[in-house]
């Protein structure tokens, strides 16, 4: 995978929010589109427009179970004075030798049978008799069709107009109209329509495999004993299913304890199957900031060009950062705090748009409103950062939900908005309008 060179800065250097993730959509590049068959294309974005080769439907066909009839032998038709007409043979779906429907005849139709030649309308069975009336008809009953019966004679009980009941050839869409647009994500109506005008494969870009892994000694595995001073792993779970609500084939690895080595090891081994590589915790200024240590920005021999640079940005939480690319085939990697919110809307803020960008989706970021805000106290924020708080949106308004803590997981479970309170504002009182990412 092709991804251009981040760029560096000095280690005092305070990136801005928009500067972090300039430099990650500058530098990682959509994935190289292949041909998959329609189900393992599912989620991915089409990279050519695809054009209908036959109408849908192929011809004209019945939307009824009834009678196929001409308009002119059921005009004035009732209850009183049914309209009596000789049933020559039946057509059911998939039928390809059509019999001949003339004057004073009707054929029996199944729903999705074609129109039989000569036939202008189909009378739904319940507006007949079901074949009962004089003749030698046999095992037909009001309200239902027998396509064992045989021929003989029906009575119609109301006219109808010409084309009744019938769909028409090309009514859904026509040979030579774009059925799918370049850039369409493929879900479930989108592979219905491709199988329907007979794609069998598709030309897509994959949707991207990321590789979730924390770190930290101090961290267990949900559904073991915790012991003093350890903590259940939640990031890993919370940035897996957040890059597949992106859209990607995510994949998690198990807690990293706080070794440099082994994590580059791991890291490493877990390269074979990435093409964006996220990891949480160990990118502050802390002894034991492990990522850090094994991944810091530096030239290397063997992989020019490849390392991570680990900056300060200007937001709140989320000051720590880290990203580059690492291995052989340059695999980015971004590197989020260990802290659950801050990774959480780093995740957001970062992770998200990358990999909407390997998806090769245009529009990559969550959608944004203005909303106003309801709140009991005036929201503080920190002078020169760009704060994102924890809210709840709900018809033009957002309240926030729990405190500024970056580690109040149980908060931002209720959340489904961010509150953005640019850098140049300290303080935001109750009824103004903010700027809002949306989360649901």
């Amino acid at each position: 995978m092709s991804t251009a060179a981040p760029r560096t800065a000095g280690p005092d250097h305070l990136w801005s929010v928009d500067e972090h993730l300039d430099d990650i959509l500058a530098t990682v590049r959509p994935l190289e589109p292949i041909e998959l068959h329609l189900l393992d294309a599912q989620g991915c974005v089409l990279v050519e427009d695809i054009t209908v080769p036959v109408s849908l439907p192929p011809f004209d066909n019945s939307s009824m179970d009834g009678y196929a009839v001409r308009v002119a032998d059921v005009a004035g038709a009732s209850e009183q004075y049914p309209a009596a007409l000789e049933v020559v043979g039946d057509v059911a779906a998939g039928q390809a030798d059509l019999l001949h429907v003339g004057p004073g005849q009707a054929a029996r139709i199944m729903t999705g049978a074609p129109l039989p030649p000569g036939a202008e309308t189909v009378v739904p069975v319940e507006w007949t008799d079901g074949g009962l009336g004089e003749g030698p008809v046999t095992g037909m009953r009001a309200g239902s069709l027998d396509p064992e019966g045989a021929t003989g004679q029906v009575r119609v009980h109301r006219p109808a107009e010409a084309r009744a009941h019938v769909r028409a050839k090309g009514s859904d869409v026509k040979a030579g109209d774009r059925a799918l647009a370049a850039g369409t994500v493929l879900g479930p109506p989108q592979i219905s329509l491709l199988a329907a005008i007979g794609r069998g494969t598709v030309r897509v870009r994959p949707r991207p495999r990321v590789v979730v892994l924390s770190t930290g000694s101090e961290l267990v595995q949900p559904d073991e004993e915790l012991r003093s001073g350890q903590i259940y792993d939640s990031n890993s779970f919370a940035l897996t299913a957040a890059a597949r609500d992106a859209g990607a084939i995510a994949y998690r690895v198990g807690a990293v304890a706080d070794d440099a080595t082994t994590l580059r090891d791991t890291i490493e081994d877990q390269l074979v199957r990435a093409d964006l590589m996220v990891t949480t915790g160990g990118v502050s200024v802390g002894a034991y900031d492990v990522v850090k240590e094994a991944l810091s920005y530096a030239a290397d021999e063997d992989e020019p060009g490849s390392g991570v640079e680990f900056r300060k940005l200007a937001m709140q939480p989320g000051k720590p950062q880290g990203f580059g690319s690492i291995g052989p085939d340059h695999t980015p990697l971004l590197a989020l705090p260990g802290n659950p919110v801050s990774s959480y809307v780093s995740f957001e803020l970062f992770v998200r748009p990358a990999i909407r960008t390997l998806m090769g989706l245009t529009d990559v970021h969550r959608p944004r409103a203005r909303a106003k805000l309801t709140a009991d106290r005036p929201l503080t924020s920190p002078r020169g950062r760009r704060q994102f708080l924890r809210a709840r949106y709900t018809d033009g308004t957002v309240t926030p939900v729990g405190g500024a803590g970056s580690h109040l997981v149980a908060a931002l479970a209720q959340a489904d908005a961010l509150i953005v309170v640019p850098e140049d504002a300290e303080s935001v009182a109750p009824g103004t309008e903010v700027e809002v990412v949306l989360l649901g």
